[in-house]
């Protein structure tokens, strides 16, 4: 079993990419417990160090799917900002969605389509008629259906009648594939503070890092 994990600090202050980065671990030392295998699929760093604004994490193992859902929703560190002394803000909302990394492609073989011989009318069509040479392709995986009467001969329409298929469920797989890419970057914009599923906090007091000099 394997899910994938966007953690996203969303639109939020500098000090939200600084809890992800200190969330991310906190997963990653759970899910070693829980024999659980994780991988950083895709890292976007922060504007400072050892910070992210969002990280996509792969997880395996028995009970994958179970430990993602308990990691799933809002999430919140709760520490002072290293950043900024004076606010007294404490708390550091992300947000941790499953999504599917990959949208499944459609393997196109001439086997899964059921051709049919028919007639059609236009210019031309007497003949046609009369010789059936117009063809029914049916694409029975994704029930898609064309219908090629374009030449006179029924190899030359089932051929062509095979390319059309191939090509609407290659153009429906880039359709599927940037639904998928888009959903992922939704997950973004669905930060909300407060109410969170769970609240981490440092074990022990860190270290504030170095201020910038102006």
């Amino acid at each position: 079993m394997s899910v994938h994990l966007l953690l996203s600090a969303g639109r939020g202050p500098q000090e939200c990419a600084w809890a992800l980065a200190r969330l991310l671990r906190r997963l990653e030392v759970d899910a070693a417990r829980q024999n659980l295998e994780t991988r950083r699929v895709q890292v976007v760093p922060g504007d400072r160090p050892d910070t992210y604004r969002s990280v996509l994490i792969q997880m395996s193992g028995a009970g994958a799917e179970t430990f993602a859902a308990s990691w799933t929703g809002t999430l919140c560190w709760q520490a002072a900002s290293p950043y900024r002394t004076g606010t007294g803000r404490k708390n550091w909302y992300v947000i941790a969605q499953p999504c599917q990394v990959d949208a499944p492609r459609t393997t196109f073989t001439e086997a899964d389509v059921d051709v049919v011989a028919c007639r059609t009318g236009g210019p031309g069509g007497q003949h046609r008629n009369k010789a059936s040479t117009a063809v029914r392709a049916t694409h029975r995986p994704s029930g898609i259906v064309v219908v090629v009467d374009t030449e006179r001969q029924f190899s030359l329409n089932r051929r062509i009648a095979m390319r059309l298929l191939r090509q609407r469920i290659e153009d429906g797989d880039e359709t599927a594939e940037r639904a998928v890419t888009t959903a992922r970057w939704h997950v973004h914009d669905e930060l909300v503070r407060g109410d969170p599923v769970r609240v981490e906090r440092p074990e022990t007091p860190e270290r504030k890092p170095a201020r910038r000099r102006p």
